[in-house]
């Protein structure tokens, strides 16, 4: 299978499926000599594992990390990192009822049609279970942006039509949902537990600014850094959508209203959201995905099955009514491979 690698001089491979023995990630092109140890990378997992709250799946995976290379005495040796995670709280059993049927809104009539099998375990590798790997290797490029001055942060926006109308940034990790808005929150807790107690989810929009980026970093024509992040987040399987800055809004603006004007002490508006012509302007870099509802939902649905006979499917199990506080960590791991990668490009091209 293809497709499992991410990144050009700062390079993930991600592995395993939901419900088999491990997932992790392989991340190679780190700078030597960098302290980091599990405990660092141990505290971006936590934001992403299971079980956290009444509104995200109550499968309890502990996703605790072994480091089994690229560390020596607490500092990166510039080998791979090899990093590993156990699954335990695998309960491939409960998909034995959906093992010939396509769940809408699933990856199985696809993953089927184009390899020929499918692991129905929990979706296997198209799973959320796999983006434990990403959030690890986000982790060390996070410490390696660290000491670049550079921040990354995330979070959710929207949740089912509730919008936040405030941005308190200490906020976000003080809620259930990860909003920038407690009062907004709330109301947000309220919607997704209503929605799951009759068998429903929603969606949600989740933003990112990520601060302290050097003006120039990017890679024209084809890597421009808004495109590497647009593909980065669009690999998260429950993200539908990407917008930049002003975003879509732009095609109602004019010329003049979209310009983000110059004086001398810099740009006087940020309408780009941080990258004009694919190179980052050393404003603040902003973008929002849009996350879709989560498809496992226990509302009858209709489909068919690997013989082509129609049916009436109900998915049980362990599901987030929303994706979107589980997701934040996510997005941020992300934009931290992204910027790091183009980092190391553009300390490539200096030094060529």
């Amino acid at each position: 299978m293809s497709g499992n690698s991410f990144g050009n001089i700062f390079k993930i491979t991600t592995f395993g499926e939901s419900h088999g023995e491990a997932v992790g990630v392989i991340v190679d092109g780190v700078t030597p000599g960098v302290e980091i140890d599990e405990h660092y990378i141990q505290a971006q997992m936590d934001r992403r594992k299971p079980g956290q709250s009444s509104v995200t799946t109550p499968r309890k995976e502990y996703d605790i990390i072994q480091i089994l290379s690229g560390v020596f005495e607490g500092k990166t040796t510039g080998a791979p990192l090899f990093i590993m995670l156990h699954n335990k709280d695998m309960r491939p059993e409960a998909y034995d009822d959906i093992k010939y049927a396509f769940r809408p809104g699933h990856a199985d009539f696809t993953y089927l049609k184009k390899y020929g099998i499918r692991d129905h375990r929990g979706s296997g590798r198209a799973s959320g279970r796999e983006t434990a790997g990403r959030v690890a290797a986000g982790a060390v490029a996070r410490k390696l942006l660290e000491h670049r001055g550079v921040s990354v942060v995330a979070y959710t926006k929207e949740i089912g039509g509730i919008k936040c109308d405030a941005f308190i940034e200490h906020e976000i990790e003080q809620n259930a949902v990860r909003a920038c808005d407690p009062a907004a929150a709330r109301k947000m807790i309220e919607k997704i537990h209503h929605l799951a107690s009759i068998g429903d989810s929603c969606g949600g929009i989740v933003e990112c600014r990520i601060r302290g980026v050097n003006p120039g970093i990017g890679e024209p024509a084809f890597d421009k850094l808004d495109a590497e992040l647009a593909k980065a987040m669009l690999s998260i399987g429950a993200v539908k959508g990407i917008e930049f800055g002003a975003g879509f809004s732009a095609a109602e603006m004019l010329g003049s209203e979209h310009n983000d004007q110059m004086d001398s002490s810099g740009f006087l508006s940020n309408h780009s959201g941080g990258i004009i012509g694919g190179i980052s302007t050393g404003n603040e870099i902003i973008f929002r995905v849009a996350v879709k509802p989560t498809s496992s939902i226990s509302l009858p649905q209709k489909t068919m099955n690997v013989h082509g006979e129609e049916q009436v499917i109900v998915t049980e199990g362990r599901h987030d009514p929303c994706i979107c506080p589980r997701i934040v960590p996510v997005v941020e791991a992300m934009a931290c491979l992204v910027v790091e990668d183009q980092y190391k490009r553009q300390a490539a091209l200096i030094h060529a």
